[in-house]
């Protein structure tokens, strides 16, 4: 019997890759705070989409980028972790930076949406990781609680919102103990 009773996965670089040119979603953001005439912030992808709201231009921002992760999703490709989810015999969610749509699309392409109990997307909440409440209401989806869940991601974000979370975390090349 597992240690827990949720599992909560990243999506992308966990469970699916993604096929989205990362660059090329920055360059299109950039033009939107061109196009609107706003000294962009930072060049930083994230930086941008977070100094959006306070330039106004948050909803076009956000649209270029889940424009995107959508097309990426339905090209995505299954990882390793992707079977582990489905074999599980305990409550998974899939919390994510990308938008809830594209998380959707890509759990469909995979056919893993039906072992999925909760899907928390960057639009979901107000919140974004690494604050903790993306994972608090993925946790809270699977009427679990934070100490008795597992998020496994792959970056030092994910690692973040686990730990602001008072959540276990397993970077994704970890496997999980078994009790």
């Amino acid at each position: 019997m597992s240690e827990y009773d949720a599992v909560v996965y990243d999506l992308d670089g966990t469970v699916v890759d993604l096929a989205v040119d990362w660059d090329a979603v920055r360059t299109d953001v950039l033009d939107v705070y061109d196009t609107e005439g706003v000294e962009p912030p930072a060049t930083d992808l994230w930086t941008l989409l977070e100094r959006a709201d306070g330039a106004g231009i948050a909803a076009a921002v956000e649209t270029a980028i889940a424009d995107h992760e959508r097309e990426g999703a339905r090209r995505s490709t299954r990882l390793a972790r992707a079977d582990e989810l489905l074999e599980r015999d305990v409550a998974v969610a899939v919390c994510s930076l990308n938008c809830e749509a594209a998380c959707r699309l890509a759990l469909a392409a995979h056919d893993l949406e039906a072992a999925v109990g909760a899907v928390v997307g960057r639009d979901t909440v107000p919140a974004r990781k690494p604050d903790p409440e993306p994972l608090l209401e993925s946790i809270r989806l699977l009427s679990s609680t934070p100490e008795a869940a597992l998020f496994v991601g792959d970056s030092e974000r994910d690692e973040q919102a686990a730990r602001r979370a008072g959540v276990d975390f397993e970077y994704v090349d970890e496997r999980v103990p078994d009790r």
